[in-house]
Parts: structure tokens; C-alpha cells; sequence
């Protein structure tokens, strides 16, 4: 299962599956167009589906869905769509789906089906028995077609950002890697923690900031052995993942990449949507690009071994997301806070791949965290130290209650010089002519990109973060 990013998403299943309802909840969450294959069929025909089975029969009508089916997979932008329940029957279709889209198998209980549909005027749905007899003769059918099998939305998000969340997935990750030939890029401590996860030749990188340094990456190019079809599989933390990224986005004009994060930071942020950087020592990330990984491998069974000091790091990435989506993330469990926080990342880095706009909400709280960081020379100061108080900063020039980030976080102020922090900050890649431009919240829930504050008030918020 690969990412979405270039490709339709494709809903089958049989009648009364619910597709239409899902895939306009999941182009919502996409910023996609919904294509309903049946809706499209009978406006263009000025007909409904009954009235054209009626008059022309199913084998026309089955003409006349793989016509506006394979029209919207071979000539639209990405788009998702929801098919008529036989149109897998049609193998045009079924060979088009396999090479234009993520094909999602809504399935669904024939008896629940029959219960939504039957004896409404559909008319291949006007006997039980030849209703149920249909489903088992479509099944096949399905499961030859489908990429995965899902029923909401979040899973649909996930499977588009080639997202698998699943407890013990790095067991079965020779399965989920693509075809190709791999080599392993590791964080030392990690493979002392779990070993190397697939069989095949492994670089260590040191453990932190440390891997996101040119150095650290051009011994890796001199190293990798891989051809253009190759693969790096990065097993570490979000700064291995960062620097596999770059690594991968580099190496031989860009070759492909798998991310198995194995921390909170890096299943719940780092390793989703694609941009990859390494460090200078004026300003953190500033060279980098947009690669997306082929396939995130996120197992919250290797949260297991995580220090405490690197739990919190993540917590600080999992209030950001809650911050900007008005929910709670910090209260859930475990497992289901790495799976909604990797799910609403995953949405909006689909809705804008390339940080053109909606993207720089992700942001929150990092202006300041980016400048502590680069003022400590990456040493001294953690990444999530520094989101914690960024996001504390952000709360305070929002105007906004700072309960969220102070009771969960608890952030402390840190030593770090104040005229290097400020240069670092106005250096960001959001600033505009030396203005830091930041993302704020007019409430939670409701973040507000660019937006500009008198020097004095952002120096007097960064200031606030370092101690005397």
C-alpha cells in the first residue's frame, strides 16, 4: 500500500455500503472532489439508474459506467470516488483502478445491505435471495481489487497517506515494504533497543539532532549501494527520519522511502507528510525537501521502550494537534492518540502536500521552538521542550487559556542566549524580510496563519521562555 498523493481514491462495495455517505465525509477531509459515479451517470443521461436499466439493460448501462468511470481515473485531478456496486464486474475498470487509484473496499453485511436497499426500486435489489446470491458472486471481486478494506473515515485518511497504525506492524514489515532492493537507515540506540527490522544492509545514525547534520547524511550517499529502484527504510526517531528523508529525496535525483517511526514524536508528526530536512547553524531545517515516504510504519508496541523525557517530547506534537483541531487529544489512550493525531496530520498535509497554505498550521508553536533550539546548538535544549514552550508563547499572543500546555507539559524555562534565539527566530523560513510571521489560534479549533505582531510583543514572548 502506497500514498495517495497522485492517485484517485476509490470507494467499491456492494449496494447499500453506505459510499456515497462515506466518500463525502473523506473528500471533505482530502479537499477532493466527490465523483458518485451513479448521480454523474444519470445526469449526464437525464435518467436515473432504474430508468436506464429499464430501457436500455444492464449490459448498456455497464457500457455507460466504465465510459464515466474510466473518464474520471484517466483525465481528473485526484478526486474520490464512489462506484456503483457492480462496476468491478467490468474488468476495463478493474484494470484501471489498479493503475489510477487507492482502491477501498466498503464492505458490508448482506442482511444490513438488504435492510437499507431492498424493495426501494433498485433493480437488482428486488429479491433477497438473488440479492444475497450477488454480493457472494461480487466478493471476490472486491477482495481482488481492494488496496484495503475500511468503513470510515480516519482509516480511508490514513490508507490515502500510505499510514499503516497498527500494534505489531514492524513484525510484518518485509510485507509492507515496497518491491526493491532496501538498505536500513537506523538510530544507533534504536537497534540496540530492537535490532535491525528487516534483513538487509543497515547504516547507523547517531541518536537526536546529531543525524541531521551534512555530515551525518553525506556519509550515508557515500555509503548506499542502492539503484534507482532502491529503497531506505528509516527505523528511528524524527530526526532519523528527517535525515533518511533528505537522504532518500537526494540520493540519485530521489529514490523511494519507507518511515518506521519509534518514537511519540515521529508517530504522531514527524514521520507523516513528507518534508524532510537537515540543520545548519543558523536556523533548524532550513535545507530540506518535500519527499513523501512511500509507506509510514507506525507500531505503538515500540512506544514501549521510550524514555520518559522522550514520551513527553511526543505529548508536546500531541497538545499541538488538539490545540488545532479543539479536541483533547492529550486525554485519549495511547494507541488511539497516535492513530487520531497521525490521521488528522495525514489529512491536512493531503490537502496541501506541498506547504502552500493550510499546511503552515502545523506550525503552531514551532517559530519559537525552532529558535530555542538553533540558540542551544541543538544540544542542551529537546525538541519537545522547546514545542512546549513555543506552544505556550503561541497560547499567550493568542490570548488564550495556557492550561492545556502547562498542566500536560509542565515546560520550563530554558538557558539559551537571547540575541541568538532572536536572529534565529526572524531567520525562520516563515519570516518575510526579517518578520517572524506565526501561527496563532483565534480560539481552539481555529488557527490563524501569517500573522504579524509587533517586534516588541514577539520579542517579550520569546524572552518570557528563557531563563535569566
Amino acid at each position: 500500500m502506497a500514498h495517495a498523493l497522485d492517485r484517485h481514491v476509490a470507494l467499491i462495495g456492494f449496494m447499500g455500503a453506505g459510499k456515497s455517505t462515506l466518500g463525502a465525509e473523506i473528500a471533505q477531509r482530502l479537499g477532493r472532489r466527490l465523483v458518485d459515479l451513479d448521480r454523474e451517470i444519470a445526469q449526464t443521461a437525464r435518467q436515473t439508474v432504474p430508468e436506464l436499466f429499464e430501457q436500455r439493460g444492464e449490459a448498456e448501462f455497464r457500457v455507460l459506467e466504465a465510459h464515466a468511470t474510466i473518464e474520471v481515473l484517466e483525465h481528473e485531478r485526484p478526486a474520490v470516488l464512489a462506484l456503483g456496486g457492480g462496476a468491478v464486474e467490468t474488468p476495463r475498470i478493474r484494470r484501471a483502478l489498479r493503475e489510477q487509484a487507492l482502491t477501498v473496499w466498503v464492505d458490508v453485511d448482506p442482511a444490513t445491505a438488504w435492510g437499507r436497499v431492498g424493495g426501494g426500486g433498485r433493480p437488482l435489489a428486488r429479491d433477497e435471495e438473488s440479492f444475497r446470491g450477488l454480493y457472494e458472486r461480487r466478493r471476490p471481486l472486491y477482495e481482488e481489487c481492494a488496496d484495503v478494506t475500511a468503513s470510515e473515515a480516519e482509516a480511508v485518511v490514513l490508507a490515502a497517506a500510505g499510514i499503516v497504525v497498527e500494534e505489531g506492524s514492524v513484525a510484518r514489515l518485509a510485507e509492507l515494504v515496497p518491491a526493491g532492493e532496501v538498505e536500513v537507515l537506523a538510530d544507533a540506540t534504536v537497534l540496540g533497543l530492537h535490532g535491525p527490522p528487516l534483513e538487509a544492509p543497515v547504516h547507523a545514525l547517531r541518536a537526536g539532532e546529531e543525524a541531521k547534520s551534512f555530515g551525518a547524511v553525506e556519509r550515508i550517499w557515500r555509503e548506499l549501494r542502492l539503484d534507482r529502484n532502491g529503497i531506505i527504510v528509516a527505523f528511528g526517531g524524527g530526526c532519523t527520519t528527517d535525515a533518511a528523508g533528505f537522504a532518500a529525496a537526494a540520493f540519485l535525483r530521489g529514490i523511494r522511502w519507507v518511515a518506521v517511526p519509534t518514537t511519540l514524536v515521529g508517530q504522531v508528526d514527524a514521520a507523516i507528510g513528507g518534508k524532510t530536512a537537515v540543520n545548519l547553524p543558523e536556523g533548524k531545517n532550513l535545507i530540506g525537501a518535500f519527499h513523501w515516504p512511500e509507506v509510514s510504519v507506525i507500531d505503538p508496541g515500540l512506544l514501549a521502550t521510550l524514555p520518559e523525557a522522550e514520551r513527553r517530547a511526543g505529548m508536546a506534537e500531541v497538545v499541538k494537534a488538539g490545540l488545532l483541531t479543539g479536541e483533547p487529544f492529550w486525554e485519549l489512550p495511547e494507541v488511539e492518540l497516535v492513530r487520531r493525531c497521525a490521521a488528522y496530520k495525514a489529512a491536512v498535509c493531503l490537502r496541501d502536500p506541498f506547504e502552500r497554505g493550510e499546511r503552515a498550521v502545523l506550525n503552531l508553536g514551532h517559530t519559537f521552538a525552532h529558535a530555542l533550539e538553533t540558540a542551544a546548538g541543538y544540544a542542551g535544549v529537546s525538541h519537545g521542550e522547546a514545542v512546549a514552550l513555543g506552544l505556550l508563547a503561541a497560547l499567550r499572543l493568542s490570548g488564550l487559556d495556557t492550561a492545556p500546555v502547562e498542566e500536560t507539559l509542565s515546560p520550563e524555562r530554558v538557558r539559551v542566549n537571547r540575541d541568538a534565539a532572536w536572529a534565529a527566530l526572524a531567520r525562520d523560513k516563515k519570516a518575510r524580510e526579517g518578520k517572524p510571521r506565526l501561527v496563532l489560534l483565534e480560539a481552539p479549533g481555529k488557527p490563524a496563519i501569517g500573522v504579524e505582531r509587533p517586534e516588541a510583543e514577539v520579542r517579550a514572548a520569546l524572552n518570557d521562555l528563557i531563563a535569566e
